[in-house]
């Protein structure tokens, strides 16, 4: 599944420069890129991975923008470690690959200028409250630590309104506790949750969230019906695939989600139809991916339940896509076009002549 792209500092990182090496601290690596008119700005990646704990606290270059401390066999992270000259105006930091089992509450207080925190495959159990409040996050990644329960509040920011980004997959999550409706802080601006394969059995209370992608691929979902998705107005993606047991999809499930405009609910082979209504309510659909389930042949009234839908992945190199037969010309007063999901199979060689799709 596509990600958004990196932080505003971080594409600059990225982006074509000069590059050179400085002297950096034994072990590290330091590189330079230089921007601008006569190389006048210049950012230090400083690459710390790999050496053990004994690392930390590093220097590191005033200049110092991204920090890795990967597979260090870090234990633990508090303020002190990320203390000192060089740490206050870094704009992403790498921790993952470690042995962190918790963190301070105030481990990353200093960071005012933090985008992208990577605390990947680790041992977190759990997440403090208000952790990354000091800094200006729109990327952070938790996938593959063991988090059972979380609350969505912990993620708000100091973003001032900026769009953040959230992988919470492979976990061991089975609760997401909604942000309370009197918090003193605002909910978080989370855009893109990633909640595939963990242990959620129902669809999360997500509500006051700007929603626009969410994974829940490979969680053990009991049913989707009415409500499950309530207060997501504004999702345009929303991928399902691969759930564990017997998910059951009840009609109007999806009622809420009108501005869903791409659906995954490929890799449920155990997946059948409760009905055409099952979509109702997906008004701005374009694109679903039925591959790998039970859900062909497609019943006549899908159409009727998605008026924007452009096309349909039914698997093993099946695609459909709307056609429109706008009938005989001149159009007779009071008739309207016919709509059908014309289908081919891509594997095989297209026969003579132009296919119309």
């Amino acid at each position: 599944m596509p990600w958004p792209l990196l932080p505003p500092l971080l594409l600059l990182l990225a982006a074509s420069g000069a590059q050179a090496t400085r002297p950096c601290f034994p072990g590290c690596q330091c590189e330079v890129e230089t921007f601008g008119l006569f190389d006048s700005f210049s950012l230090t990646r400083v690459d710390c991975s790999g050496l053990g704990p004994h690392i930390v606290p590093v220097p590191i270059p005033l200049d110092t923008a991204h920090l890795d401390l990967s597979s260090n066999r870090l234990e633990t992270v508090n303020e002190s470690v990320l203390a000192g000259p060089g740490y206050t105006t870094l704009a992403g930091l790498d921790l993952s690959h470690n042995l962190l089992t918790s963190l301070s509450p105030t481990a990353f207080s200093r960071l005012r200028y933090l985008e992208s925190l990577d605390l990947s495959h680790n041992g977190l159990a759990a997440l403090p409250a208000q952790s990354f409040t000091s800094s200006p996050l729109s990327d952070v990644n938790l996938s593959h630590n063991r988090l059972r329960e979380l609350s969505v509040s912990a993620f708000a920011t100091h973003s001032q309104g900026r769009a953040l980004h959230v992988d919470l997959s492979h976990n061991l999550l089975q609760r997401l506790a909604p942000h309370p409706a009197h918090a003193s802080l605002p909910a978080p601006t989370i855009q893109s949750l990633n909640l595939a394969w963990n242990r959620l059995r129902a669809v999360p209370d997500l509500r006051d969230l700007p929603l626009r992608y969410l994974s829940l691929d490979g969680n053990p979902l009991a049913a989707i019906g009415p409500g499950a998705f309530a207060g997501l107005a504004g999702l345009t993606h929303l991928s399902l695939g691969g759930l564990q047991g017997l998910p059951q999809l009840a009609p109007h499930g999806f009622r809420e989600l009108r501005g869903l405009q791409v659906l995954d609910l490929s890799g449920n082979p155990k997946l059948t139809w409760a009905g055409a209504e099952v979509f109702s309510g997906l008004d701005s659909l374009q694109e679903l991916d039925l591959s790998g389930t039970a859900l062909v042949p497609l019943p006549e009234k899908l159409l009727l339940h998605l008026p924007a839908l452009q096309s349909v992945s039914v698997g093993q190199g099946v695609w459909c896509r709307r056609l429109v037969r706008e009938g005989t010309y001149p159009r007779q007063p009071g008739s309207t076009p016919k709509v059908a999901l014309h289908c081919i199979d891509t594997g095989e060689p297209a026969p003579g002549g132009p296919d119309i799709l």
